[in-house]
């Protein structure tokens, strides 16, 4: 659920400055509008690390599983795929099934 929307950012500042506050190094900003993680990093002393919250953000951050394309399915607006592992992975084991199968694996050069 996006965050930081409408009567709610006001909210969500108040909230990042409190945590900085307590003594927090950083905030993680996920899921809110680009303008409003902006609003929060341009306060905050302390760096805000994005994950879908826009390059206004301190860093970015995104699950490798989802950046490298190992999770299926559906993927949140801000996930970029970087790779497609799961197909390669399934290709992969499909290949090392089908040699285990037909006893080319493993070779007389992998065996002791």
């Amino acid at each position: 659920m996006i965050q930081g929307r409408g009567d709610a950012e006001q909210q969500l500042l108040d909230d990042a400055l409190a945590v900085q506050e307590a003594g927090a190094f950083a905030v993680v900003i996920e899921m809110v509008p680009a303008d409003v993680a902006g609003r929060v990093t341009r306060t905050l002393d302390i760096p805000t690390i994005s994950v879908g919250g826009g390059v206004e953000c301190d860093g970015q951050m995104m699950v490798w599983t989802d950046a490298f394309g190992y999770t299926t399915g559906r993927s949140p607006k801000f996930v970029r795929k970087y790779a497609n592992l799961a197909e390669q992975l399934e290709q992969a084991v499909g290949n090392f099934i089908s040699d285990v199968h037909e006893q080319t694996y493993p070779s007389a050069d992998e065996s002791y």
